[in-house]
Order: structure tokens, then sequence, then C-alpha cells
């Protein structure tokens, strides 16, 4: 069966998120739409990463069941926020969640006293304290096989709480501080929730110990707050 795939670039602010939902606009709703005039027929999308409600996407991936569609063709029915970067035929079969061995995002802190004029949608604004060196430590700390049941919902349809983290690090220019991290997979809000725990050990509000231990599968009381998503990026997906 020909199967096509989907590079996706996209600005979250205005989404409700990846997947499709009643009444609310969605970027799987925008690009199936467009699928649907473009090809002349209706067309179900599978996605490397489902990102929430204002997470952006630097490199999405997305594949169907179907000949490849003009990406031009595409992105003249998208609004602006969302583009096709790319449309080209895929190995028979390929499937972009399943076949993807990791995920890397990105979250961009904004570390000074005064706000942004124009970081304000695209990196958290944080005019506290903050020992960038306690990041750097947390980050170390990611690396590896751990539970990650503190930084997830309770709430949650997940049934397997442990990820294979391949590389985490914070990233200093100037002002701005990046969190990358690559895993296998990811858990809901997982990485807003470890952006916002390790802002507590930097802040001195938390022990580097106390963050270590949240890593054995504490529940989600246990550790910090949900940063927000405006400054969470899905950066890349390897196959």
């Amino acid at each position: 069966m020909t199967t096509a795939r989907l590079d996706i670039e996209y600005d979250g602010t205005a989404f409700a998120g990846w997947a499709k939902q009643p009444r609310h606009r969605t970027v799987q709703g925008e690009l199936e739409r467009a699928l649907a005039v473009v090809l002349r027929e209706p067309v179900a999308l599978t996605v490397a990463g489902r990102t929430d409600r204002g997470v952006h996407a630097w490199a999405q991936v997305a594949s169907y069941s179907g000949p490849p569609a003009d990406a031009r063709s595409l992105n003249a029915l998208l609004d602006d926020d969302v583009a096709v970067r790319g449309s080209a035929l895929a190995p028979d079969g390929f499937d972009a969640r399943v076949d993807a061995r990791s995920r890397t995002y990105c979250y961009r802190v904004l570390h000074r006293r005064e706000r942004s004029a124009f970081e304000r949608a695209r990196a958290l604004w944080w005019p506290h304290r903050l020992d960038r060196s306690a990041l750097h430590a947390c980050a170390a700390l990611l690396v590896g096989t751990h539970d990650f049941t503190a930084f997830t919902p309770t709430e949650t349809d997940h049934v397997r709480f442990s990820r294979d983290v391949l590389a985490a690090r914070w990233q200093e220019r100037g002002d701005l501080l990046e969190f990358w991290i690559e895993a296998d997979t990811f858990m809901r809000h997982m990485n807003r929730a470890l952006v916002g725990t390790m802002l507590e050990v930097a802040g001195g509000r938390r022990s580097l110990e106390d963050f270590a231990a949240l890593l054995e599968g504490r529940p989600r009381a246990a550790a910090g707050p949900t940063a927000p998503p405006h400054a969470l990026y899905l950066a890349s997906v390897s196959y």
C-alpha cells in the first residue's frame, strides 16, 4: 500500500493541540481538511508526537495511506501558523509513530529581569533567582531509564511509566536558556513538569537529591508545577 510522509512545522498558540477534537481548531484537523481537498478523498494522519494545546513544532512528522500531496498546494489551503515543509513517498507501511526511534523536545526560558516583547509567546519569562549549575546537574540525572510517574498527570491512559532518556542538557545563550531532551517516547506534560521541577531546584526551593528521588516513580504530587506550554517545541524525530 502506498504511504506518504509529511514534514510539518507549526506555531501552536492558536491550536487546541495536535489531535482532532469536535468544535476545536487542531493541527490534525487543519491538515486532514487540506489533504482531502488536494487528494479528493479523506485521509487519516498518524503523527510521531502528539502535542498539547499551545505547544509548537519545528519538525513534526506524520504519515498516511495514499499518494503524496503537493506541499505547495497544501500550504495554499493552510493558515500561516502551520506549514508543510515536505511531502514525499515513504517506504510501504511507514508509520510516523511506531517507526520513530526517538523524539527531541526543546523548552526555552528567558532568564532576565525585563520581559521581552518578542519572546512573550515563545519562551517562559523567568525573572526569579536561578542557579544555572543546578539546572545542568538536574539534566545530567535524567539520562538513562527512569520511572517518570511524578512528571505526568495522575489521571492518565499511560500503562508504562519508564522512559529511556538518550540525552538531556541545558544550553545557555546569554539570557536565553534551552532545555533539550531526547527520549524513546514521552508522556503527557512530562517535559513541562520536568522544567517546572528543575526551576524549583535552581531557585533553591528543592534539593538535587529530592529531584533524583522523583525519578524512582514518586507520585505526581511530589514533583513541581507544570511549566506553561508556549515555550515547548517538538524539535525533531529520529527514525
